[in-house]
Order: C-alpha cells, then sequence, then structure tokens
C-alpha cells in the first residue's frame, strides 16, 4: 500500500509518501510562506524524486483539523481536486492526533498543544499501550491551557508536552504542571506529513475512509470572521 499525506494544519507545511515499509519521502517546511505557495511545488518535488506517478498511490491521507482555518482550507482543496482527479480516497487524520504520533513508542502521556489563539490551544491525551498500541485518553478539542493541565494533573502520570503552543504557554505549563514533564525535541514537537501518512495507514486498513467529494476539514470553533459576525448580531 503506498499513500500520499499531506499536512497544512498550522505554519509548518509538509507533505509525503509512505508505504506499510518506509517513508519514501517527506518535504517539511516550518517558514513564513502560504500553503497555496509551498504546497503543489512540495508535492512536484517528492514526485519527481521518487519517480513516482501519483496514480499508482492507493489513497490520500490529510490532517482534517482542527488548525489554521485558512491552512486547512487549502489543503482540503488540494487533496480534493488530486482525489477527484485520481479516483483516490481520502482518509482523514485528526490533527492532535497526528502531532501525538510523532513520539510513537514512549511511555509518557503525550500532550499537544497548538495555539489556537484568544488563550486557548487544541489539544488532546494520548499514550502507547504496551503493545504499542495507540490510544486516545482524551479527544481532541479546544480548551483552555488551564483546563488541559488540571486534567493532565489528574492522570499523576510523566507528560510531554509538543506543538507550537508549547512556546506560546511555556511559562504557565512550568508553573502548573504537578506532574513530572518533559518537552518534545524541535525534531519531533511540530507537524509532520510522515506521521500523518503512518496513521493514514492504520486507518485505511480500518475502512475510515472518504471520497473527495466528501471531505470537508473539522474546525472545531468557528472562524474570525464568523465570531465577529455573530458579535454584531447579538
Amino acid at each position: 500500500m503506498k499513500l500520499l499525506a499531506v499536512d497544512s494544519s498550522g505554519l509548518v507545511a509538509s507533505v509525503a509518501v509512505i508505504t506499510e515499509e518506509a517513508l519514501l519521502a517527506e518535504y517539511t517546511v516550518n517558514y513564513k510562506k502560504t500553503h497555496s505557495q509551498t504546497l503543489l511545488p512540495m508535492l512536484n518535488e517528492i514526485t519527481a524524486m521518487i519517480e513516482l506517478d501519483l496514480s499508482e498511490i492507493d489513497g490520500i491521507a490529510v490532517v482534517a483539523g482542527p488548525g489554521s482555518f485558512t491552512g486547512l482550507r487549502i489543503g482540503s482543496a488540494t487533496v480534493k481536486g488530486l482525489g477527484m482527479a485520481l479516483s483516490k480516497p481520502i482518509i482523514p487524520v485528526p490533527t492532535v492526533d497526528s502531532l501525538a504520533y510523532n513520539l510513537y513508542g514512549t511511555d509518557k502521556i503525550i500532550c499537544p498543544m497548538m495555539d489556537a489563539r484568544r488563550n486557548q490551544v487544541y489539544t488532546g491525551l494520548y499514550e502507547f499501550t504496551g503493545d504499542n498500541q495507540f490510544h486516545i485518553l482524551s479527544e481532541q478539542k479546544a480548551v483552555s491551557v488551564e483546563e488541559i493541565i488540571r486534567e493532565i494533573n489528574g492522570y499523576g502520570r510523566e507528560v510531554i508536552f509538543l506543538g507550537d503552543g508549547v512556546s506560546v504557554y511555556k511559562e504557565m505549563i512550568m508553573e502548573k504542571t504537578k506532574v513530572k514533564f518533559t518537552f518534545a525535541p524541535p525534531h519531533m514537537n511540530r507537524q509532520r506529513a510522515g506521521a500523518v501518512g503512518a496513521l493514514g495507514l492504520i486507518y485505511y486498513k480500518e475502512n475510515k475512509l472518504e471520497t473527495a467529494s466528501e471531505h470537508e476539514p473539522v474546525y472545531l470553533r468557528l472562524s474570525q470572521a464568523e465570531r465577529e459576525r455573530n458579535e454584531r448580531l447579538s
């Protein structure tokens, strides 16, 4: 099985091609360029480098949200177009789940944090069981940092934090976390399409698929424009 994987949920843009045996290619950029400028050139680059005809892939794994509204829309439009053109299924992967999967095999609780603005983070809690099965302790959600830390403290276990929200709220994390904690190193603390693809392989076998026309991002919150509109109407 061979999957294309795409992540445009945050500042990071990442594209990968993965099989059950190997990560064949991954192109990840964490720089201030819009995903509309980067995703297709990155895709063209890796397919050329590994001499891949996209008709050979079995499906497209994509981060389905939450995250940047603009980034998610660009990623969704990209994979919907490819899926329709290639007649390939879409495998939607929750953003926070894919971030946690970067830390495969750790015995710690995993707490990804993406900055959601307005004093909130997109977060959840995860673990790998003794046989390295990925287990969701608390599903992805948009909450305050204080709320997720209270939840962490309730488990009484060591936790590892990752994601772009960590740098924003690091002082609060250090002050309020009462259990032992660490921060993921730089090569593992941001979105990676390789992790999206690895989870996508699992979900493909579990038949967690959508058609390209069915796929829509999961935002969890209203956009700023929608919030402002509702405030004006209230």
